[in-house]
C-alpha cells in the first residue's frame, strides 16, 4: 500500500506500541459515567501519537478520545485517534483492545490503522487499495441470510442505554445465528471486514471508535453506515457484508424505531 500519510501513521503507531508496556492500567478518571474509565495509558498513548504526527506534519489537526479536537480548516488533514479502544478490557487485562489511527482529508478517511494488541494483528487500509491484516488481504463475509449471520455488538456506558440495547438484542437473537460481544468497536468492525463476523451493530459510537476501522471494513468489501436512527441522539452504526447489510440494518433500525414509539 502507498499513501503519503501512511508512513506517518505507521510511525505514530510504532511509538504508541513501544510506549504501551511502560504504561499503567490504573483508572485515573472517568468520562460519560462512572463505568466509562480513563487509564493513565489512554492519555500517554494519545499524547505519544499526537506528538509523533505533529513533529512530521505540524499543520495537521487532531480529534481524539482523550484530548478532544484542535481547530480544523477545510482541506487540511485531520487525524482521528483512539489510543485504546476497549479501555474497560484493558483495565481488566482482557486481551481485546486496540490502538486506532485514521487520517481524513475533506471528510473522507484515506488511511486507517487498527492494531489489535492482544492478537498482535495490524489491520491496515488505504482508500482504493484494499485492506489487510498483517499483510494478508481481507474479504468481508458473503453471507446473505440474516438467519445464518453471526453478528457482533456492543453496549453503552449508561445503564438506561444498555437496557434498550438489550431489548433490541432480545428481539433479534432468535432471528440470527448468534451474537458475539468482544468489547472493542474498532476490532468488531475490522473483524467484519475480515469475515470473522458477518455483521455488526451498536449505538452511540464516536468518530474515533470507527474512523480507521470503517475504512478497513469497506476496503474489504463490507458496507458501513453510522448515524442511522438509534436511541435518541445516539446514532446506530451497522457494518456487514454487502449481501447482508440491507437486511441487518433494516431490522435493527426497525427495532430501535419501535422502541422510540
Amino acid at each position: 500500500m502507498n499513501h503519503e500519510l501512511l508512513p506517518t501513521a505507521l510511525d505514530a503507531l510504532a511509538k504508541a506500541r513501544a510506549s504501551l508496556p511502560q504504561q499503567s492500567r490504573q483508572v485515573i478518571d472517568t468520562k460519560s459515567s462512572d463505568t466509562d474509565p480513563v487509564t493513565a495509558a489512554d492519555r500517554a498513548l494519545e499524547r505519544a501519537i499526537r506528538d509523533t504526527i505533529a513533529e512530521q506534519r505540524p499543520n495537521d489537526t487532531f480529534i481524539g478520545e482523550e484530548y478532544g479536537a484542535t481547530d480544523h480548516a477545510a482541506g487540511t488533514t485531520r487525524w482521528i485517534v483512539d489510543p485504546i479502544d476497549g479501555t474497560v478490557n484493558y483495565s481488566y487485562s482482557i486481551p481485546s483492545y486496540a490502538i486506532s489511527i485514521a487520517a481524513e482529508i475533506n471528510g473522507r478517511v484515506e488511511v486507517g490503522l487498527v492494531f489489535d494488541v492482544g492478537h498482535n494483528e495490524l489491520f491496515q487500509a488505504v482508500r482504493g487499495q484494499g485492506a489487510t491484516c498483517n499483510g494478508v488481504p481481507l474479504q468481508a463475509s458473503q453471507e446473505t441470510e440474516l438467519a445464518r449471520a453471526l453478528c457482533g455488538t456492543g453496549f453503552g456506558y449508561s445503564a438506561t442505554t444498555r437496557k434498550l440495547q438489550a431489548q433490541v438484542l432480545h428481539e433479534v437473537i432468535d432471528e440470527i445465528r448468534d451474537i458475539r460481544r468482544f468489547g472493542a468497536a474498532a476490532i468488531d468492525i475490522c473483524w467484519t471486514g475480515a469475515g470473522r463476523v458477518d455483521g455488526y451493530f451498536e449505538t452511540g459510537l464516536k468518530v474515533w471508535d470507527y474512523a480507521a476501522a470503517s475504512l478497513v471494513a469497506t476496503e474489504a468489501g463490507a458496507r458501513f453506515a453510522t448515524d442511522l436512527p438509534g436511541i435518541g441522539d445516539d446514532g446506530l452504526t451497522v457494518a456487514a457484508g454487502s449481501g447482508l447489510f440491507d437486511a441487518l440494518s433494516d431490522r435493527i433500525v426497525g427495532l430501535y424505531q419501535g422502541l422510540a414509539r
